[in-house]
C-alpha cells in the first residue's frame, strides 16, 4: 500500500491512539488527505478485529471518487478491499473491508441491521455540511453504541466546530491536523451590479484565463446557472480552445469520471460545478477557483409540503472549502465574486438542515427505529418540537401512524420509499390501482422543476404536463422538440419517474380507473379548493388559506381544484400546479374527507349511519340541508347509499361468495338461453334492491358483515338453476388420484385447477366442465405444490414439455415415480417408487 505523504499523515499516530480508546473527532484542512488516507491507515487496527469500516459521504460523486482513489492506492480494482454503495449503484465483494456509502444508504442499513455486528468503525466525513440525513444517522449510531460496545465513531471535517461534537460523543478527544498541501492566493472582486450570476461569473472566468495558468473550477448555485454560464463563455474568444465541462450530481458515472480523471487530455479546462465539488473531491489539473459566492440549500416550504432548494449566500466555512480545491495539486489562486466587507458578514457555518426541514420523513424513520420521539436520542441540534409535531400530524393524516403513534403497515411501506411521505402515499395509491407508471410520472413532475415555461403555456393544469411528457417519449427520436416544455427537464423527470417506479415491487396489478385529481388528493387532502363566489380567480383551500390563479388560466372555470404547488404569499398564495376535480369525484372516491352533520348519511370512518346537516371538507362548505324525524326507512336508504359509495366490500365478500359470482358469471356468458341473473359486483352495486329485505333495522358495518351473503345470492337462483350450477360449474373436480380438487373461478377468466402433476397421471385429455364447453386451465404443481407449468392442453404437455420438466423433477424429488408415459401411468397422491428400485 502506497500512502502518499500528505499533511494528515503527521497526525495519524495521535488519531490511532485516540480511536483505540473510543469515539474521536478529527479536524483537518481541505486537501490534507483525511478522506482517503485515514481509512487506509486504520484498516489493520487491532481494535477493529477484522470488522469493516464504513465511510459516510454526503454526495454520490464524492463516494465513488473516494472509493476509486483508495483502491488505486492499494493497487486494486474498486469493489475489492474498498467498495461503495450509493442509490441505484453498489460495488462491493466478500473482500470489502472499507465501504464508502451515502447518508440515506446508512440509514436504510441501520434500519435493516440495527446491530451492525460486522462494522467496527463508522466515519462521518465532511460533517460540517450537517444534512438532516447525517444528523439522523449519527443519532441512530450513538443509540446503537449502547448495545454494540465494539462500534466506534469518527467525525471528520475541515471546517467543523469540534467542541459540540466532542461533547455529543461523550467528551471524545479532538485530533487537529495542521498544514496544507499548498498555499492558495485569494482575491475579491465585486460582481456586476444587478446582473445575473452567469454574467458576472463568465467575465471572471475570462479574467482568470487571461491572468493565470492551469484549469479552472467554477462554483455556481445550480444546473440552470451552469447552463447559462456555459452558453455565455462560448461567445468569448478566450474560450475558443477551452474545454468547458459541467459537473453536477445527475451526470452519469462515466461523465463524472471523465471530468475527475481527464487522463492525457490536452488544453485547459473550465469545470462548471455545483457545490458537489466543494468537498472530498480532487479534480486533476485544477489550479484556480472562481467562486460565485452562492449555493443552493434545502429548505422546507410549507406552501407545497416539500423540501425545495433555495439560492443563498455561501458561509465562510463553505468559501474556505471551495478555495481549498485550488491548492490540492500545487499553489493555487481563488477569485471570490464579493468584497471583503461582504465576506466578514457571511455566517461562519450554514444552519443545520434539521432546523429548517419538514420532519415528517425523520419522524417516520424514528418510529421505524422504535422510539416514541426525538427526545429518546442524542442530537447535536435536536429537532424542534413544533416541526416534529407537524410531521407526525401529517403522517397521521396519511394513515402512516395509528392512534397510539405506532407505524401502520402503510407507514412501514412509506419508510422504504425515496419520497416525501405525501408523494410516497400517492405512489402507493397508484400502485394499488395498477397505475404505477402514472403515479411515478406525477411524483416526478411534482419533485422536479416545472417543465413548462409559463410564457408559453398559461395554464397550471398538471394533466397538461403529463400529456407533454407522453408526447416527448413518443417523439424521442425527433431532432427538435417544439412543444412548450423544456426537453432537458423532461429527460430529468423521466429519469426520476423511473427511479420511483423501481422503488415498488408490485407493478403488475390490473389497471383500474383513476383520476389525476384523486391521486393528488391522496397526497394533498388539505389542498382541495373551492372557487369563492363573486371573486374570480380566487379559491378557498380546505386548510383555510386563500389562493389565486392567473386570471387568464382556463382552470378559473373549475369550481373545485386540488392544488399541488403554490407559494406562501403574504396574504394570498399563488397557484403553480393544480388539477380540476368535481364534487362527485370527491364524494365517490374520497368519502372520508367529507364531514356531514345532522343528516341521514353513511359515515365510512365509523362504519354506521349518522344524522348530519352539513357536508364539508375542512372549512369548505360543500352542501347544507335540514332533515328531521329519522325513521327506519331513511336509515335503510342511508345504509344502502353507504354501500353504493364505499362498495360491496362492506359486506362479507368472502372467497366462497366470490367463487359463486364467478361460477354464475361464466354460465351467464355461455348459456344465454338460460335465465341466469347477473351477480357481478358491479351490477349488484348499481341496484341494491336485492339486499333491501335483509337489512331492515341495521345501522352499522358490523351488522352488515354478519349477513350470509352466500345464501342471499343463492336465493337469487331458483331450485333448477341451483342444481344446474352444481352440475355445469361445480366447485370441485375429481382427478384420477381420487382427490376432489377445488376449481378456482375468477370473473372474466378461465377456471383454474391447481393440482400436483402426479395426480393427473393416466389422464390423456384436459379436464372440462359445462358439458365439455369449458376447458380448465391446469396449474400443474410439483410434489411440494410449487408451480411448474400452466397449460390448457394436457395432451400436448404429456407429449412435449413433460419430458423436460421430468428431468428437473426427477432430480429434485428422486423418491417419486416419474413415468416415461404419464398418460398411461397410474395417478398417485403419495410417493410411488419405481418398481425396480423397490425390489
Amino acid at each position: 500500500m502506497d500512502i502518499p505523504k500528505l499533511p494528515i499523515t503527521r497526525s495519524l499516530p495521535q488519531l490511532k491512539e485516540a480511536l483505540a480508546q473510543g469515539h474521536t473527532v478529527l479536524t483537518a484542512p481541505p486537501g490534507s488527505g483525511k478522506t482517503t488516507i485515514v481509512p487506509l491507515a486504520l484498516l489493520n487496527a487491532k481494535w477493529l478485529q477484522n470488522r469493516k469500516i464504513i465511510i459516510l459521504q454526503p454526495r454520490r460523486i464524492a463516494a465513488r471518487a473516494a472509493c476509486f482513489r483508495m483502491a488505486s492506492l492499494l493497487h486494486e480494482e474498486p469493489g475489492e478491499t474498498v467498495g461503495y454503495h450509493i442509490r441505484q449503484d453498489r460495488l462491493t465483494s466478500t473482500k470489502t473491508k472499507i465501504e464508502v456509502i451515502t447518508e440515506g444508504i446508512l440509514t436504510r442499513r441501520l434500519q435493516s441491521d440495527p446491530e451492525l455486528e460486522d462494522v467496527g468503525l463508522i466515519i462521518f466525513d465532511e460533517f460540517h455540511e450537517r444534512s438532516i440525513h447525517a444528523d439522523l444517522a449519527l443519532a441512530l449510531c450513538l443509540d446503537l453504541c449502547q448495545i454494540n460496545d465494539n462500534l466506534k465513531i469518527l467525525v471528520m471535517s475541515a471546517t467543523l466546530d469540534a467542541e459540540p461534537i466532542s461533547c455529543l460523543l461523550g467528551g471524545a478527544p479532538i485530533v487537529t491536523a495542521t498544514g496544507k498541501c499548498y498555499e492558495v492566493r485569494v482575491e475579491y472582486q465585486q460582481p456586476l451590479p444587478a446582473a445575473r450570476i452567469a454574467n458576472s461569473v463568465s467575465l471572471a472566468v475570462v479574467k482568470v484565463l487571461r491572468e493565470q495558468v492551469g484549469d479552472i473550477l467554477v462554483f455556481l448555485p445550480g444546473v440552470g446557472d451552469i447552463v447559462a454560464t456555459e452558453k455565455l463563455l462560448k461567445n468569448y474568444s478566450e474560450c475558443r480552445n477551452i474545454s468547458i465541462q459541467p459537473l453536477y450530481g445527475n451526470l452519469s458515472q462515466g461523465q463524472q469520471n471523465a471530468i475527475l480523471y481527464p487522463g492525457d487530455q490536452q488544453g485547459r479546462r473550465v469545470v462548471l460545478a455545483t457545490s458537489i465539488a466543494e468537498t472530498s473531491l480532487t479534480i486533476q489539473g485544477i489550479a484556480n477557483v472562481v467562486d460565485s459566492g452562492w449555493s443552493k440549500r434545502p429548505y422546507f416550504n410549507p406552501a407545497n409540503g416539500l423540501t425545495t432548494l433555495q439560492t443563498i449566500r455561501v458561509s465562510k466555512s463553505g468559501a474556505d472549502q471551495r478555495a481549498g480545491r485550488a491548492g490540492r495539486l500545487g499553489p493555487g489562486y481563488c477569485l471570490r465574486l464579493w468584497d471583503k466587507n461582504t465576506h466578514h458578514s457571511l455566517p461562519p457555518f450554514q444552519p443545520p438542515e434539521i432546523v429548517n426541514s419538514d420532519l415528517s420523513s425523520l419522524a417516520l424513520e424514528l418510529m421505524l427505529w422504535g422510539v416514541t420521539g426525538p427526545d429518546e436520542l442524542a442530537w447535536l441540534d435536536p429537532p424542534r418540537a413544533s416541526s416534529y409535531q407537524n410531521g407526525t400530524t401529517l403522517l397521521s393524516a396519511l394513515g402512516a401512524i395509528g392512534k397510539a403513534q405506532e407505524l401502520t403497515p402503510l407507514g412501514k411501506k412509506l419508510a422504504t420509499l425515496p419520497l416525501h411521505p405525501r408523494l410516497g402515499h400517492l405512489l402507493i395509491q397508484s400502485e394499488q390501482l395498477g397505475r404505477i407508471h402514472e403515479g411515478a410520472d406525477i411524483c416526478a413532475l411534482l419533485t422536479e422543476r416545472d417543465i413548462i415555461d409559463y410564457r408559453h403555456e398559461p395554464s397550471v393544469e398538471l394533466s397538461l404536463r403529463l400529456e407533454l411528457l407522453q408526447t416527448f417519449r413518443q417523439g424521442r427520436s425527433q431532432t427538435s422538440y417544439k412543444k412548450p416544455a423544456n426537453a432537458d427537464l423532461l429527460r430529468r423527470v423521466e429519469q426520476t419517474a423511473k427511479i420511483f417506479r423501481h422503488s415498488l415491487k408490485n407493478t403488475t396489478l390490473t389497471p383500474s380507473s383513476f383520476s389525476i385529481a384523486s391521486l393528488l388528493i391522496s397526497a394533498y387532502p388539505d389542498r382541495i379548493a373551492k372557487r369563492l363566489a363573486n371573486q374570480f380567480g380566487k379559491y378557498l383551500l380546505a386548510n383555510g388559506r386563500i389562493v389565486r390563479l392567473n386570471p387568464s388560466d382556463p382552470l378559473n372555470h373549475s369550481e373545485y381544484l386540488v392544488v399541488a404547488n403554490m407559494d406562501a404569499g403574504q396574504k394570498q398564495g399563488r397557484i403553480y400546479l393544480a388539477e380540476p376535480v368535481d364534487l362527485q369525484t370527491l364524494r365517490d372516491n374520497h368519502p372520508t374527507l367529507i364531514q356531514v352533520q345532522e343528516h341521514v348519511y353513511w359515515n365510512p370512518e365509523k362504519g354506521k349511519v349518522e344524522a348530519i346537516i352539513r357536508h364539508s371538507i375542512g372549512v369548505i362548505n360543500l352542501q347544507e340541508q335540514q332533515l328531521h324525524n329519522l325513521g327506519d326507512e331513511r336509515v335503510t336508504a342511508a345504509l344502502l347509499e353507504g354501500i353504493t359509495q364505499t362498495g360491496l366490500h362492506l359486506l362479507d365478500l368472502n372467497k366462497k361468495v366470490l367463487q359463486l359470482q364467478a361460477r354464475v358469471d361464466i354460465l351467464l356468458t355461455l348459456q344465454q338461453e338460460t335465465p341466469w341473473p347477473d351477480l357481478s359486483t358491479t351490477t349488484l352495486a348499481k341496484n341494491l334492491s336485492w339486499l333491501t329485505p335483509y337489512i331492515h333495522g341495521m345501522r352499522n358495518s358490523g351488522q352488515l358483515q354478519k349477513l350470509n351473503l352466500y345464501n342471499i345470492l343463492m336465493a337469487q337462483l331458483d331450485y333448477k338453476l341451483q342444481q344446474k350450477l352444481k352440475r355445469d360449474a361445480p366447485e370441485h373436480f375429481l382427478v384420477p388420484s381420487g382427490s376432489n380438487i377445488t376449481i378456482n373461478y375468477t370473473e372474466g377468466s378461465q377456471p383454474v385447477l391447481a393440482v400436483r402433476v402426479q395426480e393427473l397421471f393416466g389422464l390423456s385429455e384436459t379436464p372440462t366442465i359445462c358439458g365439455g364447453r369449458i376447458t380448465l386451465l391446469l396449474h400443474l404443481l410439483s410434489p411440494a405444490r410449487r408451480p411448474i407449468q400452466v397449460t390448457s392442453d394436457l395432451k400436448s404437455f404429456w407429449q412435449n414439455s413433460y419430458h423436460e420438466v421430468k428431468k428437473d423433477l426427477k432430480g429434485r424429488y428422486p423418491k417419486h415415480f416419474w413415468p416415461d408415459d404419464p398418460a398411461g401411468a397410474g395417478a398417485t397422491k403419495t410417493i410411488k417408487r419405481n418398481s425396480k428400485k423397490s425390489k
